[in-house]
């Protein structure tokens, strides 16, 4: 590893989905392989502490993506039903658990901020359990409680389709994510009773209605785990400068992408993108914002990253390339890790 790079708590992975996966079903987390972006031995060779695992149910038929005359555009997938989504939800969970049951401690999931401090303290691969989008979720939020019961303690409002709390905005370059309506009154509801069990609220995937809807009714520190700067690339998932500037009122954290899509000028999907250009949104957040309220979420094994980051073991070359553009070791310390803790401290429930 080049020198002292600090251990990364990450907004955001989809590798629970990916080990789930058929095609994946010769890949082990718990042993080193060239599939995917993230496994326990190369995150421990990379400095990389651990993160919110994520439990995303997919929709049954691929996404149609359509060009357009100066980019592209995805039309919204269908809604998912309610009783698939928590099937799925929970045999990611139990995946989850069984990774933790089998790997001798060297994984844990926790439930407090408490907690994974210890995990870092200890050295201990540290997995914070995220629905990415409400859908195991009922509308009534009956079952919220047993959720986190079971160990939930982030919750994506949405994905990128529509669902009986929000409108989750297209995926769309260029465009606004000034897409379609605000929450729901399930949506508040949901955000309400979040703030009130401790369960972090996440405006990832939200479209811009629904953004300044969470603004004006969560009393936690607003979340977006992981997006990029809207003023960089004009992609509907990123984020404008005014929601930017709200985030940071709020105390709250932004997750720095490693999606190439939402980071590249152009919104091309190609991986041929140097690490600067990764840089470029971490600098112009902090910038703008303060140090404090940039961090990493760089939703590995959900999206194409940069081929110069290649998988996790790339981690340590955005640090050096950080360091390039003056940013300190203290700085680099909080956007690693310490910037999700505070936030984690504030929403958590003891």
């Amino acid at each position: 590893m080049s020198r002292s790079a600090p251990l990364v708590f990450d907004g955001h992975n989809d590798t629970l989905l990916d080990l789930l996966n058929a095609r994946s079903g010769d890949r082990s987390f718990l042993e080193a392989s060239a599939r995917g972006h993230l496994d326990l031995p190369r995150a421990l060779a990379a400095g990389f502490g651990g993160g919110f695992f994520a439990m995303f149910t997919p929709n049954e038929d691929d996404l149609d993506l359509r060009e357009t005359d100066d980019g592209y555009e995805v039309p919204h997938p269908p809604t998912v039903r309610t009783d698939y989504a928590a099937e799925v939800s929970e045999e990611l969970l139990a995946l989850l658990s069984s990774l933790e049951a089998d790997a001798d401690g060297a994984i844990r999931v926790v439930r407090t901020a408490a907690e994974l401090r210890d995990c870092f303290r200890e050295g201990t691969l540290v997995a914070l359990p995220h629905l990415e989008g409400a859908e195991a979720v009922r509308p009534d939020l009956s079952n919220l409680t047993e959720l986190y019961d079971a160990g939930i303690r982030s919750i994506g409002l949405v994905w990128s389709r529509e669902n009986a709390f929000g409108y989750g905005v297209p995926f769309r370059y260029p465009s606004s994510p000034d897409v379609g309506p605000g929450l729901t009154d399930a949506g508040r509801a949901l955000v309400g009773a979040c703030n009130d069990l401790g369960i972090v609220v996440d405006c990832a995937h939200l479209n811009e209605r629904g953004f300044w809807d969470v603004a004006e009714c969560s009393d936690d520190p607003l979340v977006v785990t992981h997006t990029a700067a809207h003023a960089l690339c004009p992609s509907s998932r990123n984020l404008t400068d005014e929601q930017l500037d709200a985030v940071a009122e709020s105390g709250g954290v932004v997750g720095i992408t490693f999606g190439v899509s939402d980071l590249r000028p152009d919104g091309e999907f190609d991986d041929d993108v140097p690490l600067s250009t990764l840089v470029d949104h971490v600098e112009y957040v902090a910038d703008r914002l303060g140090v404090d309220h940039v961090a990493f979420g760089s939703d590995f094994d959900g999206t194409t990253i940069p081929d110069t980051l290649g998988d996790v073991r790339g981690v340590p070359d955005l640090f050096e390339e950080l360091r390039t553009r003056g940013f300190d070791d203290d700085e680099l310390d909080r956007i690693a890790h310490r910037n999700w803790f505070r936030v984690l401290d504030e929403t958590l429930a003891v």
